[in-house]
């Protein structure tokens, strides 16, 4: 039918059913209980992700009070029905869908609906209500139909928020400039209690709370970050895709491996560290726009997916934690490590390396873009040929691994190959090589690494790094906070490096370090602007 409004649309996830679609202008007589709360249950916000050609997730978790010790903020211990509806236009007057969860206690009050039905390529506006109580609109979209070819797609892309350390004001000027696609590539929160993860001259708010360990712990702390008024305006902006690093968890897991291995430290077992990370998934689930496919079982949860807009873009979205193998030589920089070339090390485990590479065999789409976490291209900060000195947790570490990755690429014909990094608190721009140590080798490929929201404070703004003059692959640096813009075209994608001069203090203003292009069949960088 061409007719939205008449069509039968499935809503999928935690106790989901069938919806009809309703041509109401806004909220009927609600039939969602509030079971009684005087104060709004909205203060986390609302969300949406995982966008498909006829449908997309929204999500919302009710609150009263978000760092309510046990987690479960301050919502009574009872199921709480939960009306959304989805419209075309943002006063919600052509609604196009509506229907009923319960938010449950089991899942922290969390919302999750999977919309189906809906038509390709479309703006959409969503809302929830409870009782008397209403939420803010959210604006999202559809991808678009899988034959089409779209005009453009403006997709943002960030990490590393760590709440201490600064205020997220980088994610409400990202807001401002409206995007239509939003990349999350890790580390959305920090498990630090207050005090040990301090930056100069102080940390300007604090966690609440200990050291993120327990189920209770991880929901806490996801509701203080969400309770943040500019991630709610980032999150209300556009779809998200987002992938974990390792602070959902702990700093620099690996698989099994939690960060303190010592007797006496707070991961001493292997089995401790599988129920601080059934825990974290379980809460990243709660509080994420994500598909039901994505639900954890216990200590596994898979996030590694593909998803395509039109026949422009094919985004893969990576896991680098949880199937890598452990760092070498105990993590940090390292000279000299010859283990980290070993053809059996892997950062992405054997399963997700297939479905990469056969994602590359069977992408028809003008760009493949995968959504990473860590440092991609060599970075070696020796200038002595002889002496390599490298990151253990960046894909240096995998020296095999990466190669797999790129050469993959390129007997598949990937047409135009870009990676997206976080982790690093710094923005980069290199150009990729199936080998660095081969000066002839050449260009197959592009990264864009983003700075972090607030991850180490101010930052310097500096624009130069002295190991970029003996790694020529690696084309620019700065070191600001903010985030990245790009536009996609079927002839280019633009990078537009936004940054702001502090986090430390609210309301900073965002401008344009640097901008890049890649062409299209060009492999590589081109200065823009």
């Amino acid at each position: 039918m061409d007719n939205i409004s008449r069509r039968s649309l499935l809503s999928a996830g935690l106790g989901a059913g069938l919806v009809a679609a309703l041509p109401v202008a806004a909220f009927a007589t609600s039939t969602a209980d509030d079971a009684g709360l005087r104060t709004d249950p909205f203060m986390l916000g609302i969300a949406s992700g995982e966008p498909w050609p006829d449908g997309f997730v929204i999500w919302t978790r009710l609150a009263v009070d978000p760092v309510a010790e046990d987690g479960l903020g301050g919502m009574p211990s009872r199921n709480v029905a939960v009306q959304w509806e989805v419209a075309e236009d943002a006063s919600m007057r052509t609604v196009v869908a509506r229907g009923v969860e319960h938010a449950r206690i089991e899942t922290a009050h969390s919302v999750h609906v999977e919309l189906k039905g809906l038509r390709p390529g479309r703006e959409y506006f969503y809302r929830f209500r409870t009782g008397k109580h209403i939420s803010p609109v959210g604006r999202t979209l559809t991808s678009p139909a899988p034959h089409e070819t779209p005009a453009a797609l403006a997709m943002a892309f960030a990490s590393c928020a760590q709440y201490e350390h600064g205020y997220f004001t980088a994610y409400q000027r990202l807001a401002q400039d409206h995007p239509d696609l939003v990349l999350h590539l890790g580390d959305y929160l920090y498990e630090y209690k207050k005090d040990s993860y301090v930056i100069g001259g102080g940390n300007p708010r604090d966690h609440a709370g200990p050291e993120t360990v327990s189920l209770a712990g991880y929901r806490q702390r996801h509701a203080q970050y969400k309770a943040d008024a500019d991630l709610q305006a980032a999150h209300a902006v556009a779809p998200w895709l987002v992938v974990w690093d390792d602070h959902e968890v702990d700093n620099n897991w690996a698989d099994e491996v939690p960060e303190n291995k010592d007797a006496g430290q707070l991961n001493d077992t292997t089995e401790h560290f599988r129920q601080r990370r059934a825990a974290a998934f379980q809460s990243y689930y709660e509080n994420m726009p994500l598909r039901a496919s994505t639900v954890p079982a216990g200590a596994d949860m898979k996030i590694y997916r593909n998803l395509q807009w039109g026949q422009l873009a094919n985004f893969h979205m990576m896991d680098t934690r949880q199937y890598r193998d452990d760092q070498l030589a105990g993590d940090g920089w390292k000279k000299n490590v010859a283990e980290r070339l070993a053809e059996d090390r892997t950062i992405t485990g054997a399963e997700q390396e297939k479905w990469l590479l056969d994602g590359f065999k069977n992408s028809t789409q003008r760009w493949d873009i995968l959504g990473q976490q860590v440092f991609f291209t060599e970075r070696d900060r020796n200038k002595a040929p002889e002496i390599d000195d490298v990151s253990m947790d960046g894909w240096d570490g995998y020296a095999a691994s990466r190669r797999r990755i790129t050469q993959g690429w390129v007997d598949a014909n990937v047409r135009n190959a870009v990676v997206l990094t976080g982790d690093v608190h710094r923005n980069w721009a290199n150009d990729v090589k199936v080998d660095y140590k081969n000066p002839a080798s050449p260009v197959v490929g592009s990264e864009l690494v983003c700075t972090s929201i607030t991850s180490t404070g101010n930052g310097n703004g500096s624009t130069a790094d002295p190991v970029m003059a003996w790694n020529p692959h690696l084309k620019f640096y700065n070191d600001n906070r903010g985030y990245v813009n790009t536009r996609i075209t079927k002839d280019a994608m633009t990078a537009d490096f936004r940054t702001l001069d502090y986090v430390t203090t609210p309301g900073a203003p965002v401008s344009t370090k640097a901008s890049f292009e890649i062409r299209d069949g060009v492999p590589g960088l081109a200065a823009k602007g």
